[in-house]
């Protein structure tokens, strides 16, 4: 595709729509408007010509407005609350202060195309500082802010939380497989707790299974695009077109979850009855590492790791650890505090007022590696016992993973 080709004819320049659906409402919440040529009856796309560095900005600029122009002229006729989501080089945005694209979108917001539709999108990796006053500033009319280009090398945490944008994109093209790598459901996960820290939401795009909706949803995606749902398409689709269908597959996603969840209760509770049977025959005629001793034996194909801490996360007993698969008391870690853990003094009183154990999330154990989960356990009001599970008990109850 020759770039002279494009620029003498831009009548052959128009825009193609990809529609954006919401988990909330199961219906289309906006489109995406990407660049189409018509070059000897072939359908191409515009991106490599916006993308190429080698052609002056003004001629990418020209391209770009007119593909816009006709994609908000086609859009005039759509719901006043449909999003219009609008692709941008920071560069040609902040040439002249980002005066021109501003200027014109006014002119179509007096044709009833109000600004407040309008969300921007800046590929993560162009977003630098100088762009923060100018994206600001579009922010005071109305303007929503979206960052791109986010997938499994996504290391920009500290740069969305200082931009705050209003919706992140997160490419699943690289979610290939069914089992992802742990690093990258960390990301996500780090994420999606920014994104709700921030008040901001979760766009996936590059659906292409069932099983990367599947993903999207339980990741805590509100917004969804892919060729799985719909590709993109010169015309606008019915807003319902698939309300039925993502109605259907997302009860099945509840189902599923639930069904994990109810697991997970179960596995809690019978934790919380077989410790109370060990510790009531036991507690009172023991100190901390006679009953460490005592439920090595009971939970010997459960636990990798036990210790015993106070109210305020101070450690009262030595670890007691599974080391090549025999136990072993590690003393140095009696006294050593770990109150500086996420939710540990919340779990703490969450314990000790409602006198139940409680299972923790996945996480990756600092000093072996394996992927665990911890079962907090109140021994009374003052003294509480952990358990770290091992991998392999983890690997046989595998709604815990």
């Amino acid at each position: 595709m020759d770039a002279l080709d494009i620029l003498t004819n831009l009548d052959h320049c128009f825009p193609y729509f990809q529609p954006v659906f919401s988990a909330d409402e199961h219906r289309v919440i906006g489109y995406e408007i990407l660049g189409r040529y018509n070059g000897g009856g072939q359908v191409i796309s515009l991106g490599p010509f916006f993308q190429d560095n080698n052609i002056p900005e003004e001629y990418r600029l020209e391209v770009d407005n007119t593909v816009l122009a006709k994609a908000l002229e086609l859009a005039i006729g759509l719901d006043p609350d449909v999003l219009l989501f609008v692709n941008r080089d920071a560069d040609l945005l902040i040439h002249d202060s980002g005066e021109e694209f501003l200027q014109f979108l006014l002119k179509f917001q007096e044709k009833g195309i109000s600004l407040e539709r309008i969300v921007l999108e800046i590929a993560m990796d162009e977003s630098k500082d100088e762009m923060d006053h100018l994206l600001n500033y579009y922010r005071t009319f109305g303007i929503k802010i979206a960052i791109d280009k986010l997938g499994d090398e996504s290391s920009h945490l500290d740069r969305i939380g200082q931009l705050k944008p209003d919706i992140v994109k997160v490419d699943l093209m690289p979610l290939r497989s069914m089992n992802p790598p742990p690093a990258y459901q960390d990301t996500l996960y780090s994420l999606s707790i920014l994104a709700r820290k921030i008040g901001a939401t979760l766009l996936f795009k590059n659906i292409e299974m069932i099983y990367q909706l599947q993903f999207a949803w339980q990741h805590g995606g509100r917004y969804y695009q892919g060729f799985y749902l719909e590709k993109p398409l010169s015309y606008f689709i019915p807003r319902d077109i698939l309300k039925d269908k993502l109605k259907e597959e997302f009860h099945e996603f509840i189902v599923y979850e639930k069904k994990k969840l109810e697991s997970i209760f179960a596995i809690t509770e019978s934790f919380q009855v077989k410790l109370q049977e060990i510790l009531t025959k036991n507690r009172k005629s023991m100190n901390f590492e006679e009953l460490l001793k005592s439920l090595s034996k009971d939970l010997d194909h459960v636990a990798l790791r036990m210790y015993i801490c106070d109210d305020d996360g101070f450690q009262l007993s030595p670890n007691m650890f599974k080391n090549d698969g025999k136990w072993e008391l590690q003393p140095a870690y009696t006294g050593k505090n770990w109150s500086w853990r996420p939710y540990f003094l919340e779990n703490m009183i969450r314990m000790r007022n409602d006198k139940k154990g409680i299972l923790s999330d996945l996480y990756c154990d600092i000093e072996t590696g394996e992927t665990t989960r911890t079962f907090s356990f109140p021994l009374n009001a003052h003294e509480y016992l952990f358990i770290d599970l091992t991998y392999d008990f983890l690997y046989q109850h595998d709604s815990l993973l």
